[in-house]
């Protein structure tokens, strides 16, 4: 009979302790960075934001963005053209990059598609050898059971498909969003994106846009609708506690991909 002393008993159990610690930091890991924070605000009403400088919105960064090399501009006195400039007598147009032009994005899609496909095949296929070089008479010798020389071989296969598909689809988005040309390319296309958030309480709405447009298409208020943009990419959706609602949890959306069945 043997005894254990509790340190050897303790260290038969740290395997197990450090396994339980790694899937607990692991879990927390997953539910998201700003859970600790959303746990320690539970049952406060939200707080409001003290007067500061409007600048600090931004974190205090500097803007980048893509601006047209500098331009030397001599101004001339007691006239009314400025040399370089793009227009006198017509609205402005965004046609360098820096520029700042509207997207007007009104989709009413309708879809209805309904297929269906049926297949049918039958065939076959008989062999005999009557005489295999005069062996035919001893096929019985070499097989457990009789063999009938002249239906050696007899196939026959039968299959049957159906099937049926369906798609109604029906989709209305009416949106309006300020996009920035980012770069000219060498046949005079412009190349524009633009990125849009909106925040209601604790839910946040993204619109984003990006493509290629012809100047030619640019209306005289300076906007352009989102089916003269090619390579269109518009995305619209949301972050926040009803997105968080509406998605599957962590866990399960593992399972479902690494469940095989």
């Amino acid at each position: 009979m043997s005894f254990s002393t509790p340190s050897a008993a303790a260290a038969r159990y740290r395997p197990g302790i450090a396994r339980a610690l790694a899937l607990t930091i692991l879990g927390l890991s997953l539910a998201g960075c700003n859970a600790l924070t959303r746990l320690s605000q539970v049952g406060q009403e939200p707080s409001l934001a003290k007067i500061e400088n409007p600048a600090a919105l931004l974190d205090n960064r500097p803007i980048t963005m893509p601006m047209p090399a500098p331009v030397h501009v001599d101004r001339q006195a007691n006239s009314l053209w400025r040399p370089g400039s793009r227009a006198f007598l017509k609205d402005q147009r965004a046609a360098s990059i820096g520029d700042i032009l509207t997207v007007i994005i009104e989709i009413e899609d309708e879809a209805t598609i309904s297929n269906t496909t049926e297949r049918t095949r039958t065939a076959g296929e008989d062999a005999a050898a009557s005489s295999l070089l005069g062996y035919e008479a001893s096929l019985g010798a070499i097989l457990p059971e009789a063999v009938d020389p002249t239906s050696l071989i007899d196939l026959s296969s039968n299959s049957n498909t159906q099937g049926s598909g369906s798609v109604n689809r029906d989709e209305e988005i009416n949106l309006r969003i300020a996009a920035l040309v980012t770069q000219v390319l060498p046949n005079g296309n412009l190349v524009i994106a633009g990125r849009q958030e909106v925040r209601v309480n604790f839910e946040v709405r993204e619109l984003q846009i990006a493509g290629m447009i012809r100047p030619e298409d640019i209306t005289s208020i300076n906007t352009i609708f989102y089916d003269q943009i090619a390579e269109a990419r518009i995305a619209y959706g949301g972050r926040g506690q009803l997105t968080d609602v509406q998605q599957a949890r962590y866990g399960q959306q593992i399972y479902d991909i690494l469940w095989p069945f």
